[in-house]
């Protein structure tokens, strides 16, 4: 798949067929999906209605937009007009449909992306795996036999595995950063509540954002120009970096920690105070604010619920109100400490996930020393930097032949162009980057070919 700066250019200069790319595009997805299980819903007529539109207004003479023509999917947790949103369950399979698209969705249409399918997450977010009762588990693009992350791992695997060159997900504890590790791609969770959350179903409000995915630093900075409105060049001043410590140093694997070493050797390390209370925090409220959503639901058909997930809702359905009080108070001490501690810092490095994809047959990882659900404990790196409501992007390190594994470089709120950057110069010195899985185009992913339009 071409870059995204590409497609959109070959489109608007009418060298390309917005429905030739949403074509290939969909055909691609059927095929792949046979042993991906990344998708929920191909939306062939809705692509093809919104190619269409974008080849006609070419045809006249108009500029479609910045994403003319790039085909993208959503988490099934973005609302569609005309369809249920389901957020991976089948338990609102017959909701009414949604009136309009979410918010993000209709930016993307205005810049003239063209959705073409709703893809698969762990049932109402609630993990780090995507492993899903209803739709099955979404693999790996580089390992069939391993995992690709969740909770947006559909979105993460559609992209890595060359299918489309970006997607939305949804990151409230690090379910965008998680998968984009795993599958060796970039996700990007920005400042809290930077992006817009309209039309979204939510997990936990207190941390939810939208993050999309790209296998380019320069293709999710488009894309994230394009949903916030705003330009993503950063100043031209040196860098502040610092690396975090502590429990940040602690399960992690040992490329992460040389590659950090590498390349800031110098930069102070940092220890976030009260990590583990601070994790401990961001459970409780996931669960409280879960578990206080779905408890009608639960009341009237919890048998509908995954099993592992209905667990979960159901314990954050009997946490007593003064608990949920008590950490909300202390998450907004907790985050004007952090603000204080990095603020002469603009990038701070640490690890995005303990590990590399763990096995399907076997979704464990160690974490301090013993094995621990993957579905729980993925997130161990990511969950605090969600508690603080920072910036953070997943960069995936360059290292082609082996299971990806990726890096969060940490930025103050709203400072997402200065990561964007300091990622940019990290791909161009080849220390990250995108790797194509060995089997990309033997999977039946074809690139985009230059056919004209007709």
């Amino acid at each position: 798949m071409m870059p995204i700066r590409e497609i959109a250019a070959a489109v608007r200069e009418g060298r390309l067929s917005a429905r030739v790319i949403a074509e290939q595009a969909l055909a691609a997805l059927v095929e792949a999906d046979r042993t991906l299980i990344a998708v929920t819903r191909i939306l062939h007529d809705r692509a093809r209605a919104e190619a269409d539109a974008i080849d006609a207004m070419v045809a006249a003479g108009r500029d479609p937009g910045p994403l003319a023509g790039v085909p993208y999917g959503v988490k099934d947790l973005f609302d569609l007009a005309g369809l249920p949103t389901t957020a991976g369950s089948t338990l609102y399979a017959d909701a009414a449909p949604a009136a309009a698209d979410a918010e993000a969705v209709a930016r993307l249409k205005a810049a003239g992306a063209v959705v073409v399918a709703t893809l698969n997450m762990d049932e109402f977010a609630y993990g780090f795996a995507t492993i899903n009762a209803a739709y099955g588990t979404t693999r790996n693009p580089h390992d069939s036999a391993r995992l690709a992350g969740g909770s947006s791992g559909g979105s993460a695997a559609v992209v890595a595995a060359g299918l489309l060159p970006f997607s939305l997900g949804s990151d409230t504890n690090g379910s965008v950063r998680v998968p984009a590790s795993l599958t060796g791609i970039y996700g990007l969770k920005p400042s809290n509540g930077d992006l817009p959350l309209g039309g979204v179903f939510p997990f936990a409000k207190s941390f939810d954002d939208v993050g999309p995915f790209a296998r380019s630093v320069e293709d999710m900075a488009l894309v994230w120009e394009v949903l916030t409105g705003r330009s993503a060049k950063a100043s031209d001043r040196a860098m502040r970096v610092a690396r975090l410590g502590g429990r940040f140093r602690e399960n992690a694997d040992a490329d992460q920690l040389a590659a950090i070493d590498a390349i800031a050797p110098d930069a102070t390390l940092v220890e976030l105070p009260e990590i583990a209370r601070a994790r401990s925090a961001a459970f409780l409220i996931t669960a409280y604010e879960g578990g206080a959503l779905h408890r009608d639901a639960l009341v009237e058909n919890a048998m509908a619920f995954d099993p592992q997930v209905r667990d979960r809702l159901l314990a954050g359905a009997l946490l007593p109100d003064a608990l949920y009080a008590e950490a909300q108070a202390f998450r907004t001490a907790y985050r004007a400490r952090i603000e204080a501690l990095v603020a002469d810092y603009d990038v701070l490095l640490a690890p995005a996930t303990p590990t590399t994809a763990p096995l399907v047959a076997d979704p464990r990882i160690l974490i301090d020393g013993a094995l621990s659900p993957a579905r729980a404990d993925l997130g161990i790196h990511t969950q605090p930097i969600s508690f603080t409501g920072l910036p953070s992007l997943a960069v995936p390190l360059y290292r082609p032949g082996k299971l990806p594994i990726g890096l969060q470089l940490i930025g103050g709120p709203g400072r997402e162009a200065d990561l964007f950057a300091f990622a940019a110069a990290l791909e161009q010195q080849g220390v990250t980057g995108f790797s194509a899985p060995a089997n990309e185009t033997a999977s039946g992913v074809p690139p985009v070919q230059g056919e004209p339009i007709p």
